[in-house]
């Protein structure tokens, strides 16, 4: 039903024909609807994307002809495209903001409804929080055909790629990219990010081979569309088989990356977190603050400190991240998921630039992602993780939750002791060789556990020792 719309990290996502119906999309495009009328900006318009997903052009059809017959003007994409280039476009045409019909990197049979604001990031709590309301008052959705809301300019189609285009030529120098002779295998992992680094760097002397480029909307051979090491086998194999410098690859809406090192090693997101942060600090040689959800790592506070810049931890979410980075004019945040946002491009996770960042940084260097990390841990230190996702059973979740309330009395984990326990977003024990975290996600049903330590045996030692306490076993 429509009343239990709910906003998680990002959106609104469910069961596509199960809650996320066009009944529920359209009453929740209503909500928006009289949601930007009684903040008086309805006359900005919105921009409608989509993703490659089952129905999300259908989907992106039924909100632009409930805006529409709000009299709200719509500029509709004419095509699939990602989130970062959507969420560009409400800058582009001073939008009250973007509506992006995508599950992101949830499975196949998932839809959402994310909603980006004027400023082009993701929605606060504020805002999500006002929208549901909106949406749970609905009584009568107001709609028009796409041919009416067309004839009468309500809606006006789009192509988002040049704006975006334009603010990466911004950021980043792709001829050096395109004249470094460089080898990228690309997984597009059948998502909307298709073709667009091909598009960017190809031209030159450096090659592009891409994988999973053509529209998929079963994602077949992977899990979900989520560039995580997993899924990610079949590009590890085809970079070490074909000689290849690095793998770049994308998730459902190209909002989070994943990089393959040339000898085939997934690189964590931790690591390419901490990696673009050094290379702008130390390479590019800017200055600005760092801001990183609680279970990112502990590398960028030793950079933030070596070079003189602010870190800001914040709860599990760019609703949380987008702002403060906003606030502080940040250079870069980012999040454990893979999302990485960057200044003078929009407050939001883009893997498509964080990729290009990665192959700027390649090229300018010289060198390969296994050398940069080696010197990145000379001056942070030897750092290791790892993230494992637990699938529980709904009618024990306030048991867990007793639980990890639980872990603020513990005095020691794994044999050290506990020197903090934060309480941001789930629980965080601080330690003195890492540290260990778990909490609810808020896109999936699913308790994730992370931790950080200085080896990969300590890391599956206290990853085991929590599943342990906690009493439950990973996907």
């Amino acid at each position: 039903m429509a009343g239990q719309i709910k906003f998680g990290t990002d959106g609104w996502r469910g069961v596509i024909a199960d809650d996320f119906t066009f009944e529920n999309v359209r009453k929740c495009s209503q909500g928006l609807a009289d949601y930007l009328k009684s903040i008086g900006i309805d006359r900005q318009g919105v921009v409608v994307g989509y993703d490659t997903r089952f129905l999300s052009k259908d989907f992106a059809a039924a909100v632009s002809s409930v805006l529409a017959g709000s009299h709200i003007k719509v500029y509709l994409c004419t095509k699939a495209a990602p989130t970062p280039v959507v969420s560009l476009n409400v800058l582009h045409y001073k939008a009250a903001g973007a509506v992006i019909i995508t599950a992101s990197h949830n499975p196949h049979n998932w839809n959402g409804f994310k909603f980006k604001p004027e400023y082009a990031g993701s929605a606060t709590q504020e805002i999500t929080d006002a929208l549901e309301e909106k949406i749970a008052a609905v009584d009568v959705v107001h709609d028009i055909t796409l041919e009416k809301a067309r004839s009468d300019d309500l809606i006006v189609d789009i192509d988002p790629d040049p704006p975006y285009i334009k603010s990466i030529e911004d950021q980043v120098n792709l001829e050096i990219i395109k004249n470094a002779g460089l080898r990228v295998g690309v997984d597009s992992m059948f998502g909307s990010g298709a073709g667009y680094i091909s598009r960017l760097i190809s031209g030159g002397r450096t090659t592009i081979e891409e994988l999973h480029g053509e529209m998929n909307p079963c994602f077949p051979g992977m899990e979900q569309p989520e560039p995580i090491a997993h899924n990610l086998l079949e590009l590890s194999t085809f970079i070490t088989t074909n000689d290849f410098s690095v793998g770049i690859a994308l998730d459902g809406d190209a909002d989070r990356v994943g990089i393959i090192s040339g000898d085939g090693r997934f690189i964590s997101t931790l690591e390419t977190f901490s990696l673009l942060a050094w290379y702008l600090l130390e390479h590019k040689g800017e200055r600005g603050d760092i801001v990183k959800g609680i279970t990112s790592s502990q590398m960028l506070n030793k950079l933030a400190s070596k070079y003189g810049v602010n870190v800001h931890e914040m709860r599990v979410g760019f609703k949380f991240i987008g702002p403060k980075m906003s606030e502080t004019n940040a250079l870069i945040g980012g999040e454990e998921s893979g999302g990485y946002a960057f200044r003078g491009h929009i407050p939001e996770r883009d893997g498509i630039l964080s990729g290009l960042l990665v192959l700027e940084h390649l090229a300018t260097s010289g060198k390969s992602v296994s050398s940069l990390i080696s010197e990145m841990f000379n001056i942070v230190g030897p750092h290791s993780y790892e993230r494992r996702d637990i699938q529980f059973d709904p009618n024990d979740k306030n048991a867990l939750v007793e639980k990890l309330n639980s872990c603020a009395y513990q005095t020691h984990i794994g044999g050290q002791e506990i020197l903090v326990c934060e309480q941001v977003d789930g629980i965080k024990l601080v330690l003195s060789d890492g540290w260990i975290a778990s909490r609810f996600s808020g896109t999936e049903p699913l308790l994730r556990i992370y931790c950080e330590a200085g080896s990969d045996e300590q890391v599956t030692y206290l990853l085991d020792t929590m599943q342990d306490y906690l009493g439950v076993n990973n996907v």
